[in-house]
């Protein structure tokens, strides 16, 4: 604090060796650099953290569904057993444009099918770092619909009653969906999952849109 606090006491008085002089230039960029590549690592692992946990909601979202492990869906309740997964969340869509549209879909096989590969699909592409574009793109879509099915932008559901919606717009289908496009954008499967192998492969290589 005091060289600052008195610089008339130094001026004129204190010379740099020769040693320090080409040495201070030069520890500057080597430190910059390094806190570069800290940084760069630290997002990394941030990123394949978040990939990791994503994928992990949609595969446990699948595994409950598929075998009704008593969470979200009951005890002998699951795919497996006769359930439909979509039976009970689109019949009871109660408010949005494409309320009856949802209705007529609900417990469908092919219906059922897609969503459940979906979920699959998503969760194993995120947790193996492989076909994040493929994943953003299907789990976008996946997170449209369910939007669309819960409509945020309602205040009552169709009957009247009030629809519990927090926010207009932004939901935690709309955060999933930046999410997915974020991991694919920043090519997240490198760190942690076989992203870069993936890429090495020949048909992979050939056809970018697979990374």
């Amino acid at each position: 604090m005091a060289l600052h606090d008195h610089p008339q006491r130094h001026l004129g008085m204190r010379f740099r060796s020769p040693g320090r002089t080409s040495t201070a230039p030069a520890s500057a960029p080597a430190s910059a650099g390094e806190a570069t590549a800290v940084a760069t690592a630290t997002q990394a692992y941030v990123f394949a953290g978040l990939r990791l946990l994503t994928g992990f909601v949609f595969l446990w979202a699948f595994l409950d569904k598929a075998f009704g492990l008593g969470y979200a869906t009951g005890s002998g309740k699951g795919w497996i057993d006769g359930g439909s997964p979509t039976k009970g969340f689109l019949g009871g869509v109660a408010v949005g444009p494409m309320e009856s549209t949802f209705h007529a879909w609900a417990g469908a096989a092919w219906a059922d099918w897609l969503f459940m590969l979906g979920l699959l699909g998503i969760g194993l592409a995120l947790i193996a770092g492989i076909g994040l574009r493929l994943a953003a793109i299907a789990g976008t879509a996946m997170m449209a619909l369910m939007w669309i099915a819960e409509w945020p932008p309602a205040k009552h559901l169709s009957d009247g009653s009030a629809s519990m919606s927090t926010n207009p717009f932004a939901d935690y289908h709309l955060v999933y969906a930046v999410v997915l496009i974020g991991l694919a954008a920043v090519g997240a499967g490198a760190t942690w999952g076989l992203g870069r192998a993936w890429a090495r492969l020949p048909f992979v290589s050939r056809n970018r849109w697979l990374i």
